[in-house]
């Protein structure tokens, strides 16, 4: 018999298994991977995001792309939402700065001493843990796992799953989960792919700007917009600007656009250019309109396939349609939506046909875009189902 067993040892793993040490509770943990927050170190290489301080409501807006964010959601994000990021920072020795747009980071800009801080207090608190221990399925009641000792078989009194999504395979997060989910008849809705590039099949012509970023736009898919940065890549468009459209591009026959201009009017746009096209459309564009060499070439690639006389210019610079190719492989993508729906989980993130069970993390399904939204709901969901796990075996 195990006491409180974390399966998981990312940012919802550690945060449940905190919660349950917090409680009292003898806490193993396990992860597949030969060490624990791979993916958690992964995203910090860039500038580790911790959330965003914002009004409490516009914050819970990023989570409600397909409709109103879930009420279990919505209280755990209550519960541990930015201000409550930033203090659980800083109480580990990791000062926090906030940027312009709101985003809160640590002042490393890294994710490996917060880890190790973190890692390091849970050890003090007397966490168990075991690395490269691969959950393989229920035998009845108990866990089994492969280990690199052999077959280990364990019946905990409480376990909170924090196994991720279906993206980034190579540092833990592959869904394989979701098969032993399944084939106990718990339902899991499919993973599709959020916060991804998108391939484009681009000309010759567009190679000089592999690499480029595309500032100063405004991308649309459907109902959502974004004015975020992007990057020309060979593979296609990568970058903020575009991850966070990923909802509505998912969508089969979903339109791209981008508007060039976004800081001025389709009439601003009319009236600055001259009434007759005389010194040529590559010179009207660079030096009366002022667009980037990479933007000219945005033009050049998709306003050919659908060519715009000069009399309606301006509304084609508004709203110039990207061609594009699909999105890019789901192992590629930054996170997933699908995974365990909320409507097989009670209001503390307990499977409600495997009493003792509990999900936290990628494995629920929630979408977001990055920003700080995906960690900060990673964490607040993993100390709601630890905090509920805890108070779940005082009682068991």
């Amino acid at each position: 018999m195990t006491d409180a067993l974390v399966v998981g040892g990312g940012p919802a793993g550690l945060m449940a298994a905190e919660a349950l040490l917090d409680a009292g509770r003898d806490v193993t943990l396990v992860d597949a991977k030969p060490s624990f927050g791979r993916k958690f170190l992964m995203a910090g290489k860039s500038g580790l995001n911790l959330t965003k301080l914002e009004s409490f409501e516009q914050f819970l807006s990023a989570y409600s792309i397909d409709g109103p964010a879930h009420p279990t959601l919505r209280a755990a994000l209550e519960a541990f939402g930015p201000p409550d990021v930033q203090a659980w920072a800083e109480a580990l020795g990791q000062s926090t700065f906030t940027g312009s747009t709101g985003r809160l980071f640590p002042t490393a800009m890294k994710a490996s001493p917060l880890l190790r801080a973190w890692l390091a207090r849970l050890d003090r608190a007397g966490l168990t843990r075991h690395a490269r221990w691969r959950w393989s399925g229920w035998d009845e009641t108990a866990l089994t796992f492969d280990t690199p000792d052999g077959t280990r078989i364990l019946t905990p009194r409480v376990t909170v799953f924090a196994m991720g999504g279906a993206s980034w395979a190579r540092l833990g997060s592959d869904g394989k989960w979701a098969d032993y989910f399944a084939a106990k008849g718990h339902k899991v809705a499919d993973f599709q792919r959020s916060n991804v590039g998108l391939k484009v099949h681009w000309t010759e012509h567009m190679t000089d700007h592999f690499g480029s970023p595309i500032k100063a736009v405004e991308w649309r898919a459907g109902s959502l917009t974004s004015r975020g940065e992007a990057i020309l890549s060979e593979k296609g468009l990568e970058g903020g600007g575009i991850y966070g459209l990923a909802p509505a591009l998912r969508s089969k026959g979903a339109r791209l656009f981008v508007d060039l201009l976004p800081d001025l009017s389709v009439e601003e746009v009319q009236s600055r250019l001259p009434a007759t096209l005389k010194k040529g459309l590559a010179k009207t564009l660079r030096n009366t309109l002022r667009l980037s060499p990479v933007k000219i070439a945005l033009w050049n690639e998709f306003a050919k396939p659908t060519p715009f006389p000069f009399s309606d210019l301006a509304r084609g610079l508004k709203a110039l349609p990207i061609h594009r190719a699909g999105l890019r492989p789901m192992d590629e993508a930054i996170s997933t939506a699908g995974g365990v729906p909320f409507d097989i989980l009670d209001k503390g993130l307990m499977l409600r046909d495997r009493p003792g069970t509990f999900c936290a993390g990628e494995m629920l399904d929630w979408d977001a875009p990055t920003g700080g939204y995906l960690l900060n709901a990673c964490l607040a969901t993993g100390l709601w189902a630890g905090r509920h796990a805890a108070g779940y075996a005082t009682t068991a």
